[in-house]
């Protein structure tokens, strides 16, 4: 099944009585991006209101994406686990590897020649024990993630600096290292330093002449390549709900671009989730 339904019925069910929950704890209107931090406490129970980017808070994420670099060794660590499967549901994707030279075809042939041993151990091993495996040539990660598995207000967290994505379809989506994944699939808490919110009202809409590249290059020139470190930036406004998934996303991605060094860090971008999905060809 390319998504777990009962997972994403549960969030949903649970959502709710935490919002309110953290509405009477800090006692203001919360923000998107704080409705959802809340809402995946470990644990469950919301009796605090945490300081952003003070407080260190343990988070459970939704579900954990994996890139095949990257999962070699996160794989390799949750195997010492000892856990019959995932905690969380949690996908594979075979796409880091193939080196773009001559074309999809014989680029494709190649990365199978030579990384063949990686391939396998990671389809062996996400056979046994319950993970998503998108074989080589099957997409690129994040658009995988994104068509496949990204839903509003969830949260998950992936084994690349570009998991942001994600927060496209208005879900809290941050990269990253495998330690931090291992430890989810294993059913344990997501340690962090709760984020800092900083929010980005868009007025008006996109002219022709423009695209999402264009506000997100601006939101860089103002924040710098280190002004989003520890923080989500949230975009709101008339311009946030017009704005379609295919401009949402691109600007979500670039959330790594506003972190130095970097690493793992709270660092993404939310969009607020909309019904404006494009039609595809009829």
């Amino acid at each position: 099944m390319a998504f777990d339904l009962e997972m994403i019925k549960t969030v949903y069910a649970n959502m709710g009585p935490r919002i309110e929950a953290a509405r009477a704890a800090v006692g203001r209107p919360l923000t998107l991006t704080e409705k959802i931090l809340y809402a995946h406490l470990y644990g469950g129970t919301v009796s605090q209101a945490f300081e952003r980017g003070v407080s260190y808070v343990d988070f459970a994420p939704d579900r954990v994406a994996m890139q095949d670099a990257t999962a070699q060794m996160a794989l390799l660590q949750f195997m010492q686990a000892g856990k019959p499967t995932a905690a969380v549901p949690s996908t594979v994707h075979c796409d880091h590897l193939i080196q773009a030279k001559d074309g999809a075809t014989e680029d494709l042939a190649e990365a199978n020649s030579e990384n063949k041993e990686v391939y396998d151990f990671l389809a062996s091993v996400s056979n046994k024990y319950g993970l998503g495996f998108w074989k080589p040539g099957a997409g690129i990660i994040h658009q995988v993630v994104l068509e496949n598995y990204a839903f509003p207000g969830g949260m998950m967290i992936g084994t690349d600096s570009h998991t942001p994505n994600a927060g496209g379809l208005g879900m809290i989506a941050i990269g990253v290292g495998g330690a931090d994944a291992v430890d989810v699939m294993a059913g344990m808490a997501w340690e962090l330093k709760f984020p800092k919110v900083i929010g980005v009202k868009l007025t008006g809409k996109l002219s022709g002449w423009t695209s999402a590249k264009d506000v997100i290059l601006k939101v860089a020139g103002i924040l710098t390549v280190k002004g989003g470190t520890g923080a989500i930036v949230e975009y709101f406004g008339d311009g946030a709900r017009t704005s379609r998934l295919p401009a949402k996303a691109p600007s979500a991605t670039w959330a790594p671009k506003l972190v130095l060094p970097p690493r793992c860090s709270a660092s993404t971008t939310k969009w607020p989730p909309t019904c404006r999905v494009p039609a595809g060809p009829k």
